[in-house]
């Protein structure tokens, strides 16, 4: 590398570095920093792009086969796996009428790179990163246009995506961070608080970021603020935050966690009638990974096609691996589970590492089912660990439903970042793991940015760590930052 372009990598990395929050983006986690995004080719990036409106049409489509389910107009069963392990109370927020057509609003699919295009292995309505990845569009657009000598701003993707979901109903919008999702908190704050501010002009690379939050005016109607459950005052007339009138409530916490939110019902109860807005919605149907699986399904086949149309089918199918719903429920004698021709479950379990070429997950509605604690990966385990996760998931079906899937192996690439202990910038070959991220507003769905995670080689499972890279992914005809 030219010594030109390795001294303009230092100097981006070092006011990366500075421009971070003082507290970091996430309580106790450190990544390393990527002087440059990653880029991408532009016809893989314009996939990305038009993936949007494909599971915006998934979602639609699945909260319909739901409520027609429960409704008795389509197999009884798909609503029992979906409320399996669920108590009555959380049901009845499944099924519950008021928010029959809401859906999250925002879409975040893990999304693998693969030798040819990309796979999905989990939708996420409830994600991490949303304020990591807004500060990382600020920071690099900061970075670059320091680097250029530019002055003007322009808007960010994330930050307007979420200021556009969070503002549809009138007043204060509140971010509402569980004990549980604690560890996300800083990132919160810091994009309530850029949503907050509104637009202004930056000071430079690591001043403009640094201070902007005691420099820059506040924009009238676009008040953002974090709180924990416990802070809200459910009232007769509204929900209120001090004496702020809340309009808009980000649920930031999972719906398997309410046990230890405090004041979730009268919450529950203030959007049953109206008084404000709280999404994602209370529909744990909707934060099942079991979805995967019943996409899958050959009897359903039919009612994704119609609901979807061909084009959107057959692009989800090209997309989504395939996927069992491991249920033990006994077969015909004459019956074999599907690609695996076996006609026992248990069988699985003795499968040769060649053959374990799958991943078991926890579906939802579980401490496990998020992040890696709930997945096993079979050919990188040894037979009896696979034969005991394989032997757990068949006795806890009713309780905590297990899907499997095939493994779907990211490919391997390079990216640089800045090792500060070394004053050097170096190279790291690894497996990267895409999440776009879209708003829905009204009936579309915009892309706001892409997080890469980049994962040293050698990990089977890619997710946040001290030795990854978190960066943004953005497209290297444009090297567009912003969505």
């Amino acid at each position: 590398m030219p010594d030109a372009a390795v001294s303009a990598d230092a100097a981006a990395a070092a006011a990366l570095r500075v421009a971070l929050p003082p507290g970091g983006l996430f309580a106790e986690r450190e990544w390393r920093l990527a002087p440059r995004p990653f880029g991408l080719p532009p016809k893989l990036f314009r996939r990305i792009e038009e993936l949007g409106p494909r599971l915006l049409g998934f979602y639609r489509a699945a909260n319909l086969l739901y409520r027609r389910s429960v409704a008795g107009k389509e197999p009884e069963w798909i609503a029992r796996y979906l409320e399996a392990g669920k108590p009555s109370e959380v049901v009845a927020l499944a099924r519950e009428a008021a928010w029959k057509n809401d859906l999250p609003a925002v879409i975040r699919p893990d999304l693998l790179l693969m030798e040819e295009g990309f796979a999905i292995t989990e939708l996420d309505s409830v994600p991490g990163g949303i304020g990591a990845t807004a500060w990382l569009q600020t920071a690099y657009a900061e970075v670059s246009r320091g680097a250029r000598g530019g002055r003007k701003e322009a808007a960010c993707g994330m930050i307007e995506g979420f200021r556009a979901v969070l503002g549809e109903k009138e007043g204060l919008a509140a971010i509402v961070v569980s004990e549980e999702a604690r560890d996300y908190r800083p990132e919160m704050e810091w994009i309530a608080d850029a949503i907050s501010r509104g637009p202004h002009e930056p000071k430079g690379a690591a001043e403009g970021l640094a201070s902007a939050s005691r420099s820059a005016p506040r924009t009238p109607g676009s008040a953002v603020k974090v709180c924990r459950p416990e802070d809200l005052d459910c009232r007769e007339t509204g929900v209120f935050l001090g004496e702020s009138r809340v309009g808009t409530v980000y649920r930031f916490f999972e719906i398997f966690d309410l046990p230890n939110v405090s004041g979730w019902r009268p919450l529950a109860d203030a959007a049953r009638r109206g008084l404000v807005r709280v999404t994602p919605p209370f529909k744990p149907q909707l934060e099942e990974k079991l979805w995967m699986a019943l996409f899958w399904f050959p009897q359903l086949a039919d009612f994704w096609r119609r609901e979807l149309g061909d084009r959107y089918f057959r692009d989800l199918r090209g997309v989504i691996p395939f996927t069992w719903l491991m249920d033990p429920a006994p077969l015909p004698p004459h019956a074999v589970i599907p690609r695996l021709e076996i006609h026992d479950w248990r069988r699985l379990g003795g499968f040769s590492q060649k053959q374990r070429d799958l991943v078991l997950k926890v579906s939802g509605f579980s401490p496990r089912a998020w992040g890696s604690r709930g997945v096993w990966v079979g050919s990188d385990l040894p037979a009896e660990e696979w034969k005991r996760a394989v032997e757990e998931a068949l006795a806890e079906f009713e309780r905590t439903p297990r899907i499997l899937q095939t493994f779907a192996r990211a490919r391997v690439v390079e990216h640089a970042w800045h090792d500060f202990e070394k004053g050097a910038t170096v190279g790291m070959r690894g497996r990267a793991r895409l999440c776009p991220y879209w708003f829905v507003a009204g009936r579309e769905a915009r892309l706001g940015g892409v997080l890469a995670t980049i994962c040293p080689a050698d990990k089977k499972l890619i997710h946040g760590m001290k030795d990854a890279i978190l960066t943004l992914a953005v497209s290297e005809e444009t090297s567009q930052i912003y969505g």
